[in-house]
């Protein structure tokens, strides 16, 4: 229950899916938890859920790809708690799904803009703040799609690629400032983007048995494997973890 005890951390994205059962088991492992997110009514939901619960969480309205919003709400979380630790990078986007030949300069910048400078952008202003408090982990949520092909969401696939290697950058560059970089590679989750997904290909039930079976172990996942992978990169436990891909996936990239 005090895995994260007097550590403060910071979950883009958090409002829903993996970022809302992240700050949720981050909260309970006792960590308090910024939630920052464009959905003002749900990012408000999970900190009231989570104070009800026992647990420490403040809402911070923030578009990841704005650095302006991006500096001012985490500025604002430093003042507020006096320190940041962890920052899970979470905030994202599937976008359109087409080949690479249809998809418009746009389409291709709506997805790079939150998925890869949102990413770019939250770490480079949270490193101030994690060097100040003296370590800190930063924890990137890429994808199976940073680790392997898929002939479909060019935009999705090229942006958690781009993490990946990002991950791995930063955590060299900040290994003498004892600062963590990690990058986690869900499988098929069950949540808001997955079932979005899944609706646009048709029928969700036939598309979830489909997606189910693409994954050894015969189903896809749920929020919470992945919130765990989050606390645990977050720890102590993993103070000897950096540069590292963790893959949650069912076994999908182990053929």
């Amino acid at each position: 229950m005090n895995r994260l005890s007097g550590k403060v951390a910071i979950v883009t994205g958090a409002a829903l899916g993996l970022g809302r059962a992240a700050a949720i088991r981050m909260a309970g492992e006792g960590a308090a938890v910024a939630v920052l997110d464009m959905m003002d009514k749900e990012g408000g939901d999970l900190t009231r859920d989570i104070r009800a619960s026992g647990g420490e969480a403040q809402f911070w309205h923030c578009d990841v790809s704005s650095e302006a919003e991006v500096a001012g709400a985490i500025d604002a979380v430093a003042a507020r708690y006096g320190r940041i630790d962890v920052l899970v990078n979470n905030a994202g986007v599937s976008g359109t799904n087409k080949p690479t030949h249809e998809v418009t300069e746009a389409e291709w910048d709506y997805v790079q803009g939150i998925n890869v400078k949102g990413v770019f952008f939250c770490t480079k202003h949270a490193i101030p703040h994690l060097k100040r408090a003296g370590s800190g982990s930063i924890i990137n949520l890429s994808s199976i799609y940073g680790l392997v092909g898929g002939a479909d969401v060019p935009p999705y696939h090229a942006s958690k690629g781009a993490v990946r290697l990002m991950s791995k950058t930063d955590a060299l560059i900040y290994a003498p400032d004892r600062i963590r970089v990690n990058s986690i590679h869900p499988g098929f989750i069950w949540t808001p983007m997955v079932q979005h997904h899944l609706e646009r290909q048709g029928e969700v039930e036939e598309g979830r048995k489909a997606a189910d079976a693409l994954h050894p172990l015969g189903h896809i996942g749920e929020p919470d494997d992945i919130a765990w992978g989050v606390v645990y990169l977050a720890s102590d436990e993993a103070k000897f973890v950096t540069g590292a891909e963790l893959v949650i996936d069912g076994g999908y990239t182990a053929r």
